[in-house]
């Protein structure tokens, strides 16, 4: 095991806020910090590739893997099921590096609970909102995806996601690109400067302090 213990931080945002923009744009300047990837029965799209994008499985593969106690977390979104691999995430931060979830709300309280009994820490969420419903909408149609009924569809569900930005650590406004993944940054490196992380990381210099103590 590394010397230093890695942090765990859980990104929830609805449809449209930007999540994944800002999440590409954080790995692109800091190599610290690992994306999960998760275990899918949804379809994969156009330009995905499989254990990049996402682990894509049929259902039973998936039902198999949720039976053997293989997820951290697993949750069921817009009709597709999604999961996040134990063991994966346990190498992570045993080697030091950092890990992020971009995941549901439903999600990111299964993972902090998982943290909790496992590492005895809850690890950090963080939630990323629009400036505006006016804004998120807007967001949703400009992408030409989808027709009004199902934009209309993904706002109600949006709507029921970010009421529950209260059980994040932290909350970021996506309004400018460039300040919220500042902010995005900001967070992590917080994280990296508490106690309980410098503590592991700087375990005999610390120790040795208390030891001139006594």
């Amino acid at each position: 095991m590394s010397k230093k213990f890695g942090n765990l931080f859980t990104i929830s945002a609805p449809s449209g806020a930007g999540k994944t923009s800002l999440v590409n744009a954080l790995l692109e300047q800091d190599s610290q910090i690992r994306v999960s990837i998760s275990h899918t029965t949804r379809e994969k799209r156009d330009g995905e590739i499989d254990g990049q994008d996402y682990f894509f499985v049929d259902s039973l593969e998936f039902k198999s893997m949720c039976e053997s106690d293989y997820f951290l977390e697993s949750a069921t979104v817009f009709g597709n099921d999604y999961g996040t691999s134990k063991s994966w995430v346990s190498e992570q931060l045993e080697d030091g590096l950092d890990v992020i979830l971009e995941i549901d709300w439903q999600g990111a309280l299964q993972t902090h609970k998982w943290m909790v009994k496992k590492y005895g820490d809850a690890g950090t969420g963080i939630f990323i909102l629009p400036p505006s419903l006016k804004s998120l909408r807007a967001r949703l149609m400009s992408r030409g995806q989808d027709n009004e009924e199902v934009i209309a569809t993904r706002m109600a569900q949006a709507t029921t996601e970010m009421s529950h930005y209260q059980q994040a650590d932290y909350l970021v406004i996506n309004d400018s690109f460039d300040r919220a993944l500042e902010d995005l940054q900001s967070i992590i490196n917080t994280k990296r400067l508490c106690v309980r992380s410098q503590s592991f990381e700087h375990k005999s210099f610390l120790s040795s302090i208390i030891n001139n103590l006594e």
